[in-house]
């Protein structure tokens, strides 16, 4: 079993970017920003439970960290980035602690490395396994309505906000309430001593407005950017910053391997 994905072509020698979307997103999550990057080759993934990976589903990190791994080699990715948002940056440096081969590097943008204490994991726990409850039984729209109300979410404008509520709603709410439990931050680990002890490359972004994950990434041993004009999803609500940022970083790390 592998997932589903978008790819396109490169230059010889170049290393991969794999995208990997947040929550409720899919492939085309990453497209704007992914095609300002076209000397490198690119894979757009659809995580388990999204887009045309929507009947895929995993039991937790370890069998999604098989799931990538496998996926990569159907490909034959052997050089490559991982590029996550959200989401997608917990499952990235997920997979950078298990220090795979070919792996140059990971960009994380508003991901959090893990809860600290397990007190903290179990409220957490408990709060997701509700929002799924509210996926597998309510309308989309309404329970998105809800979720873009949450605090990380308050940069948006009404019209971001709207335009969102639309988009996630395209998808099947019971396989997003199957994800939201497997991937949920109450049953991920705690990353922060791995990471420090992981060979590649770490850098980490964030909007301004994000003050959450401004704070998370002051913890981080991680090269930091900072997107102007930007919330929590900061590579929706300003593509050109991060795709500035990010051809700053490939070109810092790959010109002397060109």
């Amino acid at each position: 079993m592998t997932l589903a994905g978008v790819q396109h072509n490169g230059k010889p020698g170049y290393p991969w970017l794999v995208f990997l979307h947040g929550f409720s997103g899919d492939c085309r999550e990453w497209q704007a920003v992914g095609e300002s990057l076209r000397d490198y080759p690119r894979l757009y993934l659809d995580l388990p439970g999204h887009g045309e990976s929507a009947g895929v589903s995993v039991a937790g990190f370890n069998d999604l960290s098989n799931l990538l791994a496998s996926t990569l080699l159907s490909y034959n990715i052997l050089n490559y980035w991982l590029v996550g948002y959200s989401l997608g940056g917990r499952i990235a440096m997920f997979q950078a602690c298990q220090q795979p081969k070919g792996l140059s590097g990971i960009v994380v943008e508003g991901g959090h490395p893990g809860l600290r204490d397990a007190g903290s994991r179990e409220a957490r726990l408990a709060s997701d396994r509700r929002w799924a409850t509210r996926f597998r039984a309510e309308p989309l729209p309404d329970v998105f309505a809800d979720w873009y109300q949450q605090p990380v979410f308050a940069s948006l404008t009404d019209a971001q906000r709207g335009e969102l509520i639309a988009l996630r709603s395209r998808n099947s709410g019971a396989d997003l309430a199957a994800m939201l439990e497997a991937t949920s931050l109450g049953v991920q680990p705690d990353l922060r001593s791995a990471l420090s002890a992981c060979s590649a490359p770490f850098y980490y972004l964030y909007g301004e407005r994000d003050e959450k994950f401004a704070a998370i990434a002051a913890e981080l041993n991680a090269e930091r950017h900072v997107i102007p004009h930007a919330g929590h999803n900061a590579h929706r609500e300003n593509p050109g910053a991060v795709a500035a940022s990010l051809a700053q970083i490939l070109r810092l790390r790959t010109k002397d391997t060109l």
